[in-house]
C-alpha cells in the first residue's frame, strides 16, 4: 500500500496525541489500516510480527495508569497491538513495522502515540493472544484528533521549541565522533533529518549514524537508565525501548529515502569503527544499491 502524501510530510505531521475525540475510527478507515496491519508483518531483519487493531475499553484506560504518564492518554477509542516473535533483532524490527503502521494512520487522518513499557501479561496481550515465545513490547493509541490536541503536545515538550539533538550530535562521516553536513550527505540530507525528527523513548535519539562511503552504519548510543541490564527494566520486564528507537529511525530513514528514488538494503555487519565508550552499539548498515 502506498502513501497519498509524501512520507516526509507525514514524519512532520505525526505528533504524540494524548487527546482524542470519544468517537469511533471511521469504518472504511478501520478497513484500510486492518489490511495494511495484515500485509506490514515481517520486519527488514527477518522477524515476524502481527498486528491487530482493537477497539478501547475502560480497562485499557486502567491499564495504562499503571503505566504512569501514559495514564495521560485521553478519548483513544483503538490501540494497535503487536505481537513478536524471539530473534535477534526482533525489537528493531518491531519498531520498524510499528512505525510504518503509525505514519500509515497518520496518513489517514488519524493520531496516534508510541506506549512502551510491560504489556506482554496485560489486557492488551490478552487481545491478540501471544503464543508461547511471542512478547508484547509496545502498543500504540490510535483515535480522531481532539480540538488542539497538537497545541498541547507542543506546550507539553516546551513551548513548541525543537529539543531534538542537532546533525552534529547524530550523523558523521567515515567514524563516530566526525560531523557531517546536509551538503556532505548529499541526496541523504532528507532521509537523516527525518530520521532526526522521528519519536524515541523520553526523546533521548539515541541512534547514531556513519557514513562510509556508499553505505550509512546505526549505532545505538545507550542512555543510562535503559535496557534491559539495568534494574528497573528487569524489575518491569520492560521492553529494551532504545532497540525499538532504532527501528523507528531504520523505517524514517528508508522509508525516505525509498521516496527519494534512492535504493539499497538492510545488512548486519559490523564496519569495525573504533567506539568512544562501552555505551554505544552497532545494530545494522543501510548498504547502497548503484544502478
Amino acid at each position: 500500500m502506498t502513501f497519498r502524501t509524501t512520507v516526509s510530510d507525514l514524519v512532520k505531521r505525526r505528533f504524540s496525541c494524548r487527546t482524542y475525540l470519544k468517537i469511533p475510527i471511521e469504518g472504511d478507515q478501520q478497513h484500510l489500516l486492518s489490511e495494511f496491519l495484515a500485509s506490514n508483518q515481517t520486519g527488514p531483519l527477518g522477524t515476524s510480527a502481527r498486528f491487530a487493531l482493537i477497539a478501547a475499553t475502560d480497562q485499557d484506560c486502567k491499564s495504562l495508569k499503571g503505566l504512569g504518564t501514559y495514564g495521560t492518554i485521553r478519548g483513544a477509542t483503538g490501540f494497535i497491538v503487536g505481537a513478536l516473535e524471539q530473534g535477534s533483532k526482533n525489537l528493531e524490527d518491531y519498531g520498524y513495522l510499528m512505525e510504518h503502521a503509525i505514519l500509515f494512520a497518520t496518513d489517514l487522518g488519524l493520531g496516534t502515540c508510541w506506549l512502551g513499557g510491560s504489556f506482554s501479561k496485560s489486557n492488551f496481550a490478552k487481545k491478540i493472544a501471544p503464543a508461547r515465545g511471542e512478547s508484547v513490547p509496545a502498543v500504540t493509541a490510535i483515535g480522531c484528533i481532539a480540538s488542539g490536541a497538537r497545541s498541547k503536545d507542543l506546550i507539553r515538550k516546551g513551548a513548541g521549541s525543537d529539543h531534538r539533538l542537532p546533525w552534529t550530535r547524530l550523523f558523521f562521516e567515515e567514524r563516530l565522533g566526525k560531523p557531517i553536513t546536509p551538503e556532505q550527505a548529499g541526496a541523504y540530507a532528507e532521509s537523516l533529518e527525518m530520521l532526526r525528527l522521528a519519536p524515541s523513548a523520553s526523546n533521548k535519539q539515541p541512534w547514531r549514524i556513519v557514513r562510509n562511503g556508499g553505505n550509512w552504519h546505526f549505532y545505538l548510543q545507550r542512555t543510562k537508565g535503559y535496557g534491559k541490564d539495568t534494574m528497573l527494566f528487569r524489575l518491569l520486564r520492560l521492553a529494551d525501548l532504545q532497540r525499538i528507537d532504532m527501528g523507528i529511525a531504520m523505517c524514517h530513514f528508508e522509508l525516505v529515502a525509498r521516496q527519494c528514488g534512492l535504493k539499497g538494503c538492510w545488512e548486519v555487519d559490523d564496519p569495525g569503527f573504533e567506539k568512544p565508550g562501552e555505551s554505544i552499539e552497532y545494530t545494522v548498515s543501510w548498504v547502497s544499491a548503484v544502478d
